[in-house]
């Protein structure tokens, strides 16, 4: 797929559940790329509709929610699709557990998109987790799941599907939308920025 050499974060609208979660996400890693990194990026996220075409002209795409996922014929066929020709897109559970409603309905759309057990545990050494920062020890946790929140877990790895040795979806149920949900000018609070993995993530998307 023929990409524009500017960054878009792009946030994935289906028709099911409630795809508008984190509004003051995208424009936070946005400022750490820009913090970061060389890339050139566009200051807006865009929202584009999983069934239109548009999406196959962007390399990265971000879709999460609390409720239902279900795919209409045509936002299947383009997920699907998406993926094998080499799209990625970053899912994020926002309910950060692994048996509510986003959780249970999101996997079986993957099962129907590309077949029973294709969405699989990567390994804590995976190449995502130094493709800029070095995350030795996996994905960091969020807050979210050390204060008790969900089902009570700290999830120590992230699944996957894999097309051709590349993943092409990245499955998170550790809620790093809300982890990363603030202005980005209050960073400077924190002992240690947290969206540096969400850099990882991205440059992972744009480098394999």
């Amino acid at each position: 797929m023929p990409f524009s050499s500017t960054f878009t974060f792009v946030r994935l609208q289906y028709r099911s559940g409630d795809w508008d979660t984190d509004i003051r996400m995208p424009s936070n890693i946005l400022n750490s790329l820009i913090e970061y990194t060389t890339l050139k990026v566009n200051l807006q996220e865009k929202v584009i509709l999983l069934e239109s075409q548009e999406l196959f002209s962007y390399p990265f795409c971000y879709l999460s929610g609390h409720k239902l996922v279900q795919f209409n014929a045509k936002e299947k066929k383009n997920f699907e699709q998406y993926v094998r020709n080499g799209g990625f897109v970053f899912v994020d559970d926002c309910n950060h557990d692994i048996d509510g409603l986003f959780a249970r309905s999101f996997e079986r759309q993957m099962e129907a998109c590309f077949g029973s057990g294709s969405l699989k545990k990567i390994p804590n050494n995976h190449v995502l987790y130094k493709s800029f920062f070095k995350f030795p020890d996996g994905p960091p946790a969020t807050g979210f799941e050390l204060n008790g929140w969900g089902d009570d877990l700290v999830h120590e790895y992230l699944k996957a599907i894999q097309i051709n040795g590349r993943i092409g979806v990245l499955y998170s149920n550790k809620d790093y939308g809300c982890e990363w949900d603030y202005d980005f000018r209050n960073k400077r609070w924190l002992a240690e920025d947290n969206t540096k993995f969400g850099i990882n993530i991205i440059m992972y998307a744009l480098t394999s």
